[in-house]
Order: C-alpha cells, then sequence, then structure tokens
C-alpha cells in the first residue's frame, strides 16, 4: 500500500516561518503485507469448496436419478395405455356387432326392447371407456415428452 501526503507541517498557516524555514512539505511512504500465518484459513476454503461440490454431485445424481425413474414410469404407462386403447378398441367394435344382432333379433321377433337398450347402453360404456383410454395415451405421452424435451 503506498501513502502520499502534502501540505504544511508548520504551528501556523503560511508558505514559510518567521525564521524563513519552508512550512510546506510532502512524505510518502509504502507498506508491504507479508502473510506469515494466515489461520488456516485457505485450507478452510479449500475444504469447504470440496463440500459444496460433494454436495452438488448428490443433488445431480439425485435428480438423475428421479428422472430416470420418472422416464421409466412414464414410459411404462404409455406403453400400458397403449395396449389397453386396443383392447378398448375391440370392445367397441364387439358391442356395435353386439346391438346390430340384437336390432335384428329384435325385427324379427326374437328378442325385447330391454334387450336393445342394453346392448345400447353397452355400446355406450365401450365407447366412453374408449375415449377414456384415449386421453390417458395423450396424458402419458404428454408427460413423456414434456420430460424428455420434445414439448
Amino acid at each position: 500500500m503506498l501513502n502520499y501526503s502534502y501540505g504544511i507541517d508548520a504551528p501556523q498557516f503560511a508558505r514559510n516561518g518567521p525564521d524563513g524555514v519552508r512550512n510546506l512539505g510532502y512524505s510518502a511512504s509504502a507498506t508491504l503485507d507479508i502473510p506469515v500465518w494466515d489461520w488456516f484459513a485457505t485450507q478452510h476454503k479449500i475444504k469447504q469448496t470440496h463440500i459444496l461440490r460433494d454436495a452438488a454431485k448428490v443433488a445431480l445424481t439425485s435428480t438423475q436419478r428421479t428422472l430416470i425413474a420418472q422416464l421409466d414410469e412414464f414410459y411404462g404407462e404409455a406403453s400400458l395405455a397403449h395396449d389397453q386403447l386396443a383392447s378398448l378398441e375391440l370392445s367397441v367394435q364387439t358391442a356395435r356387432e353386439s346391438l346390430r344382432l340384437t336390432r335384428m333379433r329384435y325385427s324379427a321377433g326374437e328378442a325385447t326392447v330391454l334387450e336393445v337398450v342394453d346392448a345400447q347402453n353397452s355400446l355406450t360404456s365401450a365407447e366412453l371407456a374408449h375415449q377414456d383410454g384415449t386421453i390417458r395415451y395423450q396424458l402419458a405421452l404428454a408427460n413423456l415428452q414434456l420430460l424428455t424435451g420434445t414439448i
């Protein structure tokens, strides 16, 4: 550190003193600090940095495991919903065919109106289940795309 001072060094405010001595003067000083002992501050900073690094590694590993688990879960959900969708489509086709056959039997006088209404209810239930399955599949795909960053 460098210090420089310039000014009057006299008991009175004047350029020259009564005996002709010059009152103006300057001085300069330099200070050099050489650390001999830092009370283990450097070692503590290094240790703290290592601890923070290890904590960041643990957080990263935890986040990676969470993402892998979610990816596996969402993929399984999408796969299951896709398989279920094919089964629900078959149920709708079966219910349609059952309604068609029940109507033909009713036209021939072999079935009652109650059987026709029951077949219509079965078809409606199958179609609603198919729509629910479609929504579940689309939601599973959206979750998967959101997790992988493709949305």
